[in-house]
């Protein structure tokens, strides 16, 4: 950066795991100011958490996790963005692009409770989770257990388990490790156990489209494997 640019503002959402994730992209850039912004998605989600024998679709309306970070990234309020690549909708607003794809994290689902596999969750277990693919997925293979809505940060679900309000809880591996907490995952689900969401353990830049500038930084930090996989996933759901 020369004394001529402005500082680059990396615009994210405001959870201790998006905050943790954008800083790991500003360190690899050289250095960037982090920019919070609330999203639609994060109403109502943040330090709480919800518990039913129901979960509610994870799909729907994917987008409320980025569009006001997306707005601010057209409106030039920020100059990129950093999203957890399974929160991006596979069509992308007019005038945006994926610009850079750092190393991918572990894709995996992992397990925090007292198991050592899929098989060792004790029979009628209360095992929490968010989402819609993981509860069909695990009942599918473990008809013997209860899966239960859980909602909120990764702190407020692993402090939930703690309380002894479950046997065990499923999250992205990636997060847990971002986060500084991979050991407290007793074990992660192989790929054909639990199959992992598109993007997931990845980050996506976003960028505006034609800002050669901005691209080129983020591309600098690009890992191409990365990139194709996540390509290639996104390319296989839309």
């Amino acid at each position: 950066m020369t004394g001529d640019e402005s500082p680059l503002r990396l615009g994210t959402r405001g959870s201790a795991l998006a905050l943790a994730q954008a800083g790991q992209v500003a360190d690899a850039l050289g250095g960037a100011e982090i920019v919070t912004i609330r999203t639609s998605g994060d109403e109502g989600r943040a330090g709480s958490s919800t518990m039913s024998g129901q979960t509610r679709p994870e799909g729907g309306d994917k987008a409320r996790f980025v569009r006001e970070i997306e707005r601010a990234l057209l409106a030039g309020e920020i100059g990129l963005a950093v999203h957890s690549a399974k929160d991006l909708p596979t069509e992308l607003p007019e005038g945006l692009t994926i610009a850079g794809v750092p190393e991918r994290e572990d894709p995996r689902d992992a397990y925090v409770g007292a198991a050592g596999s899929i098989d060792e969750i004790p029979e009628g277990a209360r095992v929490g989770t968010s989402s819609l693919r993981r509860r069909a997925q695990l009942l599918s293979a473990r008809p013997d257990i209860e899966v239960v809505e859980m909602r909120g940060n990764v702190d407020t679900r692993l402090r939930k388990l703690a309380e002894g309000d479950l046997d065990g809880i499923v999250l992205a591996a990636a997060g847990l490790r971002r986060l500084g907490r991979g050991d407290e995952a007793a074990f992660a689900f192989e790929g054909d156990e639990l199959t992992p969401a598109a993007g997931q353990g990845a980050l996506a830049i976003e960028a505006r489209m034609g800002d050669s500038r901005l691209i080129a930084l983020a591309e600098s930090i690009t890992d191409r494997g990365a990139l194709g996989r996540l390509a290639c996933e996104r390319a296989a759901v839309s």
